[in-house]
């Protein structure tokens, strides 16, 4: 199958674009797309529970959002800049560099001071990556480092929410209730997991529902634009991920007995889909499993371990949209997609959801 990225794009008035989310969070709207058939349902987030069946495994990310957007000044002209940590490359108490995106004019060499730290925090931009992103480093390390950023630092919201400045609720709005504070170190929030609250997955659990937890740490390449017409030309950024064995042992369960595996959003899906199945169903004691992925998924790629999907309403012409297109037929995909925006259901991080199974 020849496709375009031009083959993604979709019609999406910009009032359907959610500004803030629902609350409480499982009351949002859920689309359910059966993805053999392409029958539609329209439902609520607290209704999942219906969808699922005992012995089936919901697996979340549970990676955690930190502060990465800094806004600091240029040293010799006192103009504003924006830096975005991406990757950390290294980070103690002497040696502290990341990958990072900078807006607004920059060369090697740039000096930039956040007036607003109290420890003083300074960077000095080192090289120019030639792939949108600049190797950065920074005056301090390791624990003083992290509590400059939490001081200083805002939630990198997507540039479809627009704020002139960001809310004070949005630090928790942009974060899984079960986000683990040892997983630190996601740019974006893995957004399909905002629409869970504590009390749906305690019902989720009690109807037999196994629930196990990945991480992949979101960078923000998961969300740059395919430029590229063929879309085999495109090039993910990598991004780490962990799987802990007794998670790969359970999915390995639940598939001898023939239950579903159910991702929550993209990222669970695309760390799943990234392990060696194959080496690992061979394995007489699983081990661990940490790793950097760069999986590209899209139609036409044959899913080895994922069943179902739980995922939001993703950027026209995006890797997220084409994942999901590959997931279910692409026809359905594109008819639920035109039903939604007919519907009016609320789009991207803070909006609806769907539930392809």
């Amino acid at each position: 199958m020849s496709l375009k990225t031009s083959d993604f794009f979709y019609h999406l008035p910009p009032e359907l674009i959610a500004q803030k989310p629902i609350r409480p969070r499982d009351h949002s709207r859920l689309l359910l797309l059966d993805k053999k058939s392409g029958d539609i349902q329209h439902k609520h987030f607290y209704d999942l529970p219906d969808s699922l069946k005992k012995g089936d495994l919901l697996v979340l990310n549970n990676s955690k959002v930190f502060p990465a957007r800094l806004i600091g000044r240029k040293k010799n002209t006192g103009g504003q800049i924006e830096i975005f940590l991406h990757q950390p490359l290294q980070n103690d108490e002497s040696h502290n560099i990341w990958e990072c995106l900078i807006g607004g004019r920059v060369k090697e060499g740039l000096e930039i001071e956040f007036l607003k730290s109290k420890n003083k925090l300074s960077a000095k931009v080192i090289k120019n990556n030639e792939d949108g992103t600049w190797k950065v480093g920074f005056n301090l390390g390791g624990s003083k480092f992290w509590r400059a950023i939490y001081q200083i630092g805002e939630v990198p919201l997507p540039p479809y929410i627009k704020r002139f400045k960001q809310l004070a609720s949005d630090k928790n709005n942009y974060q899984t209730v079960f986000a683990d504070k040892n997983e630190i170190g996601s740019a974006a929030a893995p957004t399909a997991g905002l629409h869970f609250t504590k009390g749906l997955l305690k019902k989720i659990k009690a109807k037999g529902v196994i629930i196990k937890y990945v991480t992949l740490h979101v960078g923000l390449g998961t969300f740059a634009p395919v430029k590229e017409e063929e879309i085999t030309d495109h090039k993910m950024h990598s991004e780490f991920a962990a799987v802990e064995a007794e998670t790969i042992s359970a999915i390995l369960k639940v598939k001898q007995k023939g239950g579903r595996v159910i991702a929550v959003g993209t990222t669970s899906c695309r760390t799943l889909e990234s392990l060696d199945w194959i080496n690992l169903k061979q394995q007489t004691k699983i081990q661990n499993q940490v790793f950097w992925t760069n999986i590209f998924i899209y139609p036409g790629y044959n899913f080895k371990i994922v069943d179902a999907l739980v995922t939001n309403f993703h950027l026209p012409a995006s890797t997220l949209l084409m994942l999901i297109s590959a997931l279910a037929d692409k026809k359905h995909v594109d008819l639920a997609y035109q039903m939604a925006v007919q519907k009016k259901y609320r789009f991207f991080s803070y909006g609806d959801a769907m539930f392809i199974g």
